[in-house]
């Protein structure tokens, strides 16, 4: 299915072809766009301006539109380059099945939900990936749309498509399908580039699409695969990865944003016509974390910390709230507690708003900078959902080995605090597959849930306390000491895993008490095969597109069949396979498929502190502290990439706020 290619036929609205269907389909209401706070643009608005031309851009969050449109990084990049008068963005999500069997029926191409515009039209198609989970639906998005499904079969008049987030620190397995990637914080560059493509429209699109991806490549900031060549030693493994073309910058490296306050986004929240999975208002209260976790891909690339001040803070809830009619604010970053004035914004906020429909939360918390005092902030208007933390390690030896340094004492007296004050509900995170676990460290996630449930009757006088276990698989991450670790097989996890909820459940004191969520070992190892790949896994993602692949991310549509059968077929000839990509432990010297990108950490100080984990399985007391409080432990990202960290305190306050 190709839809015109036509570029005023694409300009116009296919709304008028899609309306008579919506009702063959299932949620319907999520295609219709027209919410509050989202944006209509003339297709032509810079056109008539001094410097001429208009930059359109289509914006995606691979998946559906209910956990799309939350996702605060498209929402910010929607509303900073529709500020700009010479700049139309718009948005478009991952079709279901029933609209995707519509759309290719009659001839509807990939749309946005803003003005209903075929994708195809736009000059750059940008996706943002959280997790790899995605590729497979961009790969539909690419054919829905139109648009050629490889980067080197492209014509001048197809969008430049462009990944971005946390996935893009390693864009290599979908190398042949971008034309480009950007690594970092997105709110500058997306102006920059912005501004190239514009530049090169004005001029008369010189050279074609060739010439705009070179100009976008020698900035350095923008990585471009086609320009660098890899090759492959006889046993596999890379053997270089180099500049094709003079100019081309050997390294690529991140964005980093600084002064969060001259950004206070999104200022327009988005407020969804369908449910969605967070129905809240989100303001990040600070940018990266410097806790040192060892499996933390998000810490490792977000560093250096940078905080934002408590009256920007107070300002963008209130501008929130006021503008979208949300009664909750979640107050994100990667350890929200760790902010430096987290103890007066708590106070302040609640103060602010006692006596309205507002509740304040927090994601996860740390049990080490978790205060009673702070919970009872956030909860002054009597919504107790529960608590979160994150332990990780079911041992003190793991959580050694992964550098989070909590031990067992302090979150059995934290726990039992929190129930002491009028909680009920716990829940506690771990993950199992950690390098060099074993079998004993996984049981002992149980001997700490019961201990906590004990604790807890004894601290409230009450049996009805709960605590709620979740579990993950670990899955190793590029630009983190771990990115050399050997993952843990899927068979291996879900024994690990069949063993902890046996022993949960066999526990008639306690097991009732204890609630046991965890996902089985097979998603992990295809997320582990797509986090740490290189080109040649972008035809086995092809092949599972081929064969049906669709939301991956979703239990009900995941197949791990079909990625093992795709896997192995993409793979033959080539002396590589799945196991290779994912149970094998990597060495120093070994070229790894991102070496060539960089995130502003040492490659030095990773395998240092990567050598420190090992020791510390050992029985080493080994420990790297918070460099927000110490001195340099010389990671490399301050000086690499001309940065700081940013904290507090201000001594600044929230003022008084009459509320309505």
């Amino acid at each position: 299915m190709s839809p015109a290619s036509d570029p005023a036929a694409d300009a116009v609205s296919v709304f008028h072809l899609l309306e008579p269907r919506l009702p063959s389909v299932s949620k319907p209401i999520q295609y219709v766009g027209g919410e509050l706070n989202s944006v209509t643009k003339d297709w032509s608005c810079g056109d008539a301006g001094e410097a001429g031309a208009t930059v359109r851009w289509a914006l995606m969050y691979p998946d559906a539109y209910e956990v799309g449109l939350p996702n605060q990084g498209v929402q910010i990049l929607y509303e900073v380059l529709n500020e700009r008068d010479w700049i139309v963005a718009e948005r478009t999500y991952a079709v279901w099945p029933d609209m995707e069997a519509v759309m290719r029926e009659d001839g509807i191409g990939q749309f946005t939900v803003d003005s209903h515009r075929l994708v195809r039209a736009f000059d750059l198609f940008g996706l943002s990936f959280s997790t790899e989970l995605g590729y497979t639906n961009m790969l539909n998005a690419l054919d829905l749309a139109g648009i050629a499904l490889h980067a080197v079969d492209r014509g001048d008049d197809e969008p430049i498509v462009i990944a971005g987030g946390h996935a893009a620190f390693n864009p290599e397995p979908i190398a042949d399908f971008i034309d480009a990637a950007v690594l970092g914080d997105g709110e500058e560059v997306v102006l920059q580039i912005s501004e190239v493509v514009r530049e090169w429209k004005v001029e008369g699109r010189p050279g074609g699409r060739d010439e705009v991806l070179r100009r976008l490549a020698v900035s350095g900031g923008v990585y471009v695969p086609k320009f660098y060549d890899v090759t492959y030693a006889a046993d596999g493994s890379i053997e270089a990865i180099v500049p094709n073309r003079p100019g081309i910058p050997f390294r690529v490296k991140k964005h980093t944003l600084m002064d969060l306050d001259a950004w206070p986004y999104p200022a327009n929240p988005l407020v969804p016509l369908a449910e969605t999975v967070h129905e809240r208002f989100s303001v990040e209260i600070f940018r990266g974390c410097t806790r040192g976790c060892r499996f933390c891909q998000a810490g490792m690339i977000t560093r250096p910390v940078r905080e934002r001040s408590l009256t920007t803070i107070g300002a963008m809830v209130e501008n929130g709230i006021r503008k979208s009619g949300f009664e909750e604010v979640g107050l994100l970053s990667l350890s929200s507690a760790d902010h430096t004035e987290i103890g007066d914004l708590a106070t302040d906020l609640a103060d602010r708003y006692e006596g309205s429909n507002v509740s304040l939360s927090l994601p996860s918390t740390r049990v080490d900078a978790f205060n009673i005092t702070l919970a009872n902030e956030f909860s002054r208007n009597g919504r107790r959902s529960g608590l979160t933390f994150a332990p990780e390690g079911g041992s003190d030896r793991m959580r050694k080995v992964i550098n989070k340094m909590v031990d067992e004492e302090d979150l059995i007296r934290t726990v039992a605090t929190a129930y002491s004050h009028g909680w009920r509900q716990v829940k506690l995170y771990f993950m199992v597959g950690l390098p060099t676990e074993t079998d004993e460290d996984v049981l002992q996630v149980a001997d700490l849930a019961k201990r906590v449930i004990q604790k807890g009757r004894e601290a409230s006088g009450r049996n009805d306390v709960r605590c709620t276990v979740s579990i993950g698989g670990f899955v190793p991450k590029p630009h983190t000491p771990f990115q050399w670790a050997a993952q843990l097989d899927h068979e291996t996890t879900d024994e690990r895993l069949r063993k902890l909820r046996d022993v949960v459940r066999e526990d008639k004191k306690y097991g009732r008490a204890i609630g046991f969520r965890y996902h089985d070992g097979k998603p992990g190892i295809v997320e582990g095969l797509l986090s740490r790949g290189d080109r040649r896994v972008g035809r086995v993602i092809e092949e599972v597109w081929r064969d049906g692949g669709r939301f991956d991310g979703w239990s009900e549509h995941f197949s791990y069949d079909r990625w093992m059968t795709s896997a192995e077929k993409a793979f033959a000839g080539t002396g590589v396979d799945v196991d290779w990509f994912t149970t094998r432990e990597r060495s120093y010297d070994e070229v790894l498929p991102w070496d060539h990108l960089d995130s502003g950490l040492d490659k030095d100080w990773l395998w240092g502190d990567w050598e420190d984990a090992l020791a510390a399985a050992e029985g080493q007391d080994i420990e790297v502290e918070d460099c927000r409080w110490t001195p340099c432990y010389d990671c490399g990202v301050c000086p690499e990439m001309n940065t700081e960290i940013q904290i507090g305190p201000t001594g600044q306050r929230l003022l008084p706020l009459s509320v309505v």
